[in-house]
C-alpha cells in the first residue's frame, strides 16, 4: 500500500522543494532522505533569513544618502519655482496695464477725443485741488500712499473701479504695514503741456489729443510705466529729451531687473535695464527720502532706449 507524500514546500530563491519526512523502505534510503531534508531545510531557512534581511530599514548612511539627494534636488528646483513666481507677478503686472490703457483710451472716447490730464502735481496736491488729473496722491506722503480714495478720485477710475490694478503685485513697499495704492506713473509727454513750455527749443511732440498720438506711431509710445519706488510720488513721470537729467525718474526693476510699459495702441512690452540695474537699486534706500537720481550719462543704451519711445519730433 503506497503511502501518500507531504505536499512539497518550495524555497522563493532556490526554486528547490522540501518535503516532510515519511516512510521508507529501508535504512539506507532513510539515511539518505534524512540528509536530502536537512540539506534542503538549511536552504530554505536560509532563503526566509535572507527574505527577512532585505525588509530591514535604512541604514544611517542610507538614510543620509537620500537626503543628501532631497536637498540636492530642492537646489536645482528652487531657482525655477522663483522665477516661475517671479514671472506670474509679471503677467500680473502686465495685465494691469493693459487694463489701464483700455480705460486711458475709453476716457478720450467720452472726451473729444482729449487725453486724461497728466500734471506733476505738488506734494500737497489731492483730489480738492482746482486742476483735475488721471490719479491723485503722492506716494511720497504716507497719508497719501496707502488711500485709494485718491485713487477712486482719478479721471480713469470711472472706467476701472478697481484700485488694485493701480498697484504693480511685485510692489512691495509697505507703508504703516499696508501696500503703496499705485506703483505707476504716466509719460510725461502726454496729457500735459508742461515739457513744451520746458524744452520749447527741441521739435519734440506733445500729446493732448488722440489724434496726437496717433500722428506720432501710437505702438511707439508708452502711456504708463511702472516706476521705481525710490522717485514715485506723483502720477508724472519725467523723461527731458534735451539729456539735462537723465532718468529724472526711475524705471522700476522689481520684475528682474526690468520694468513694464504700455503703450498708446494697447500692446504691453517688458524693457530691461542692461546697463543701469545696479546703479537704480543702489536708490532703493531712498524710497522715503529726498530723491538723488543716479548719475547716468546722456550716452546710456537705457537711456537713449526709454527716450526713443517716449515722443517723437
Amino acid at each position: 500500500m503506497r503511502v501518500a507524500q507531504p505536499k512539497a514546500r518550495v524555497c522563493i530563491q532556490t526554486h528547490t522543494s522540501v518535503r516532510g519526512s515519511g516512510r521508507v523502505s529501508n535504512g539506507a534510503s532513510l539515511a539518505k532522505a534524512g540528509t536530502e531534508l536537512r540539506v534542503r531545510t538549511a536552504l530554505h531557512d536560509g532563503c526566509l533569513a535572507a527574505s527577512n534581511h532585505r525588509r530591514r530599514g535604512l541604514t544611517l548612511v542610507e538614510l543620509l544618502v537620500v537626503i543628501a539627494i532631497i536637498a540636492l534636488l530642492a537646489a536645482l528646483l528652487l531657482p525655477a519655482l522663483t522665477s516661475a513666481k517671479a514671472n506670474t507677478k509679471q503677467v500680473a503686472c502686465m495685465s494691469n496695464l493693459r487694463q489701464l490703457e483700455a480705460a486711458f483710451q475709453m476716457y478720450a472716447s467720452d472726451n473729444r477725443s482729449y487725453l486724461a490730464q497728466n500734471v506733476a502735481a505738488p506734494a500737497y496736491e489731492t483730489q480738492s485741488s482746482s486742476s483735475n488729473a488721471w490719479v491723485y496722491g503722492n506716494m511720497k506722503i504716507v497719508e497719501q500712499a496707502t488711500n485709494t480714495v485718491l485713487i477712486k478720485a482719478g479721471e480713469l477710475c470711472p472706467y476701472l473701479v478697481q484700485t488694485g490694478v493701480y498697484h504693480c503685485p511685485s510692489d512691495t513697499i509697505l507703508d504703516e504695514g499696508l501696500p503703496r495704492a499705485r506703483s505707476y506713473a504716466m509719460n510725461s509727454w502726454i496729457g500735459s503741456q508742461a515739457m513744451d513750455k520746458e524744452q520749447q527749443q527741441n521739435p519734440f511732440r506733445i500729446f493732448i489729443k488722440d489724434s496726437d498720438l496717433a500722428a506720432g506711431r501710437p505702438a511707439s509710445i508708452w502711456v504708463l510705466m511702472d516706476e521705481h519706488p525710490a522717485s514715485l510720488d506723483d502720477g508724472w513721470f519725467e523723461v527731458t529729451m534735451d539729456d539735462s537729467m537723465p532718468f529724472a525718474a526711475l524705471p522700476a526693476t522689481r520684475h528682474q531687473n526690468a520694468c513694464v510699459l504700455n503703450f498708446a495702441d494697447g500692446h504691453t512690452e517688458v524693457y530691461h535695464e542692461r546697463t543701469t540695474a545696479a546703479q537704480i537699486a543702489e536708490t532703493q534706500s531712498s524710497a522715503f527720502a529726498g530723491f538723488q537720481p543716479p548719475f547716468i550719462p546722456a550716452n546710456n543704451i537705457d537711456w537713449v532706449k526709454l527716450k526713443q519711445v517716449t515722443t517723437s519730433r
